[in-house]
């Protein structure tokens, strides 16, 4: 059983198609991400799977539960950490997560609400009002409240957007240990290199339309390759290598070449190219192409 299986969702508002028609399914234990530019219609999809928005035609089910026709069931299997710091300014944490879990008939709940701040550098703030909160905090506690009652399924609307560092350490290393521990988790970010680091599987959306679906490794393969930049004086590039140019740089000593690649195998004809054309190489660096190449393509239409 898919832990969300969305089938054919569209959701317009007036003349703006925000989705046209997406399918995929996030299994269980998956740690999935979903990824694309803004006004992709990411959270969209996001608010019809939480019920905070309903789509004008398709499904939706979480662990087989309709999210419109069942959907007590389908919140309760549900924890949704939203982009917008949204907090009630009356009650300190440890009041805000208690409350959080009275929503879902949840009584004496501390154990898991003392862990749960624990591991997110929460306890000394147990006992502050939300609005004493820096952002940072603020978000921590969101996270938080998505958690208390133990949803198999999580998802995270850019859940580090403008924190440090160390939020971003601490909420990546629970996270991972709930996804290991069985629960499933949807991430939507624009830190593409948390993307690749994290996720198994990646779904890109364009104007409301998935463009890519596949696994991560699957994605970097099908885009496999680098690039080669080479500082070069003495000379200018072989017209031999002029297919593989990706951009040129000419500067007063000398001139910089970038130049993509296939396979690393490529790099030894390109070398003693260069040595035979009487040029002198400078400087060489070769550059992997990583999850945000890959995006700029795929966005890109190539």
């Amino acid at each position: 059983m898919a832990a969300i299986q969305i089938s054919n969702i569209k959701k317009s508002y007036g003349s703006l198609q925000a989705l046209g028609g997406v399918s995929l399914d996030i299994e269980e234990g998956e740690f999935f991400g979903l990824l694309g530019p803004n006004g992709a219609g990411k959270t969209s999809l996001i608010s019809i799977v939480a019920g905070l928005s309903k789509a004008d035609s398709g499904q939706v089910r979480v662990l087989g539960h309709d999210v419109v026709t069942d959907y007590r069931m389908a919140r309760k299997l549900l924890g949704v950490v939203p982009q917008e710091l949204v907090f009630d300014p009356f009650f300190t944490v440890r009041e805000t997560l208690r409350i959080q879990s009275g929503y879902f008939g949840i009584r004496n709940n501390d154990s898991w609400i003392d862990e749960v701040m624990h591991n997110l550098d929460l306890t000394d703030k147990a006992d502050e009002n939300m609005r004493a909160l820096s952002g940072g905090m603020k978000r921590r506690v969101l996270v938080a409240q998505a958690l208390v009652h133990k949803p198999p399924v999580i998802v995270l609307d850019e859940p580090t957007a403008g924190v440090d560092v160390e939020l971003r350490q601490t909420l990546w290393n629970f996270v991972k240990r709930l996804n290991r521990e069985g629960h499933a988790v949807v991430l939507t970010t624009h830190y593409l290199e948390e993307a690749q680091a994290l996720c198994e599987r990646i779904a890109m959306l364009k104007a409301g339309q998935v463009v890519a679906l596949d696994s991560t490794r699957e994605l970097l393969r099908r885009n496999a390759g680098a690039e080669l930049v080479l500082s070069l004086a003495g000379g200018e590039l072989p017209t031999t290598l002029q297919p593989l140019l990706v951009q040129a740089e000419p500067l007063a000593t000398r001139n910089v070449y970038t130049l993509r690649l296939n396979s690393f195998d490529e790099v030894e004809g390109i070398l003693t190219a260069v040595r035979r054309s009487g040029a002198s190489i400078e400087h060489l660096q070769l550059n992997e192409v990583d999850l945000e190449d890959v995006f700029i393509d795929i966005m890109g239409g190539k």
